[in-house]
């Protein structure tokens, strides 16, 4: 028989007041700019295309209490194989305010920049691939994105970065 303890409703109601809440409050294009330099150059469109995707992320406070506004840059360039000629560019800042309570401030950016963006991922991924098809080329379905580990790896680089900028003693 398992052994429970049982809650008494003061802690359960602090329980709660410690949970982290978010809500989405509003989610836009910032920014977008697609170019197919395919049709432009009058190239063969039956080049083998190769992707490269940069993923960079951006979050500021906003003047409402709670509110906060995540950005996430996408720089997306497909060239072709052989050649190495490019095919297309997108270039897409999408945003997503937030009302967050409850997140400690410590652990306040990592959750803006690893959770905030999990949650509009898919709604990124939905516009790059209308995009891409609406410019000529077919659906480019994104790969899911590790939020987790870029943040890291940008923590890093900016630890390599401050101790290669403190002068030795």
């Amino acid at each position: 028989m398992a052994d429970e303890t049982p809650q008494t409703p003061d802690a359960t109601a602090q329980d709660q007041a410690t949970q982290p809440k978010s809500r989405v409050l509003a989610q836009y294009i910032r920014d977008m700019s697609f170019e197919n330099i395919l049709a432009q150059k009058g190239a063969s469109p039956d080049a083998k295309p190769e992707i490269k995707v940069q993923v960079n992320l951006d979050a500021k406070k906003r003047a409402a209490e709670n509110q906060f506004e995540v950005i996430t840059k996408l720089n997306i360039t497909s060239s072709a194989k052989e050649s190495g000629e490019p095919l297309f560019v997108l270039e897409l800042e999408y945003a997503g305010i937030f009302h967050i309570e409850g997140v400690p401030e410590d652990q306040m950016h990592p959750y803006l920049l690893i959770e905030c963006p999990r949650i509009t991922f898919p709604f990124v991924r939905r516009v790059v691939s209308d995009i891409t098809r609406d410019g000529g080329f077919p659906p480019l379905n994104l790969e899911t994105i590790d939020f987790l580990a870029l943040y890291r790896s940008e923590i890093a680089r900016r630890v390599e970065a401050q101790k290669a900028a403190t002068p030795v003693q």
